[in-house]
């Protein structure tokens, strides 16, 4: 019997960015289009099939040496979506948190303990609930154990995948505020991935604008909310809802569906739903490039 050929989706294409020590690096766009790959290229739970992921020099996606691998799995962390999802229900706040000292030996019982219960504060929660298990705790305090988790042993980058999106309103705003305080007293570097674009617009030094698997837009947070260049970054931001009954924005929605990633479409691959696409962009795959001072964008309508 005779198998089809199976095809191969490429779910990150061509990617590439950097991230400066102390800044917040924002990846928005729709579901599907590559974010959380990304995110777990850098953590090493993918492999990718080419190119490289440098961490202070070192190249730690090919095959690094045990001390670098060690070293890089140390300081590079993760706060996941889901945060209950993201704690073992057997194990109390204090074990959670105290976890990876354990695992990477810093120093006796007492002094894991001590720091995990000066993190365990230092993320809002009381000495009591260092005590509790994760069901016990509500939707907030769960995230709160997890970022006390992934600061515990001091990382030098922090991926924030989604971290707000599965908390009420007032939650998402206390776990914004404290990730800013975080960052300011640890000199931590981010790499936030979401969708929701006044979360971002919050958080985020410079944006990272994705679609289908590709880079469409980059720059500064300010720069990209004032004065966005690309279709798409257009249309994401004309859908975020204005909180004011009195300037309600009338705006065109896209047209059509997103494309699947086993057929792409020639060319630009925004072209199927672009309002502004021209002749050559369903034929000629756009570079991104830089169009104004640390303004880069993938459009033929700036290629000119």
């Amino acid at each position: 019997m005779f198998r089809p050929a199976q095809k191969m989706v490429k779910a990150v294409d061509d990617v590439t960015f950097t991230i400066e020590k102390g800044m917040t690096f924002g990846l928005v766009g729709e579901s599907g289009c590559g974010k959380t790959t990304i995110s777990k290229v850098i953590l090493g739970l993918y492999k990718p099939t080419r190119g490289k992921v440098l961490f202070r020099g070192i190249n730690v996606s090919g095959r690094p040496s045990k001390e670098n691998t060690r070293l890089y799995h140390r300081e590079i962390q993760a706060v996941f979506q889901d945060p209950a999802g993201s704690l073992d229900p057997r194990m109390t706040v204090g074990q959670i948190v105290r976890e990876p000292l354990d695992i990477n030996r810093e120093g006796d019982e007492q002094t894991r303990d001590n720091v995990a219960r000066k993190m365990v504060e230092a993320v809002g929660l009381t000495q009591e609930q260092f005590r509790r298990y994760p069901h016990e705790l509500s939707g907030g305090q769960q995230q709160r154990v997890a970022i006390a988790r992934a600061l515990a042993i001091h990382p030098k980058l922090v991926i924030l995948d989604e971290p707000v999106s599965a908390l009420d309103m007032s939650v998402r705003a206390q776990i914004l505020n404290l990730l800013k305080d975080l960052q300011s007293e640890f000199e931590l570097t981010y790499l936030f991935v979401a969708h929701d674009l006044s979360v971002v617009r919050y958080l985020c030094d410079i944006v990272s604008v994705m679609y289908l698997g590709q880079i469409v837009e980059v720059c500064g947070t300010s720069e990209l909310f004032e004065n966005p260049l690309h279709p798409y970054t257009k249309a994401l931001l004309a859908a975020v809802p204005v909180p004011d009954p009195n300037n309600r924005r009338i705006h065109e929605p896209l047209s059509g569906t997103i494309p699947s990633p086993l057929a792409l479409p020639s060319g630009c691959r925004f072209h199927t739903r672009c309002p502004s696409r021209i002749e050559v962009c369903s034929s000629v795959e756009p570079k991104l490039i830089e169009v104004k001072p640390n303004h880069y964008v993938s459009c033929h309508l700036y290629s000119s």
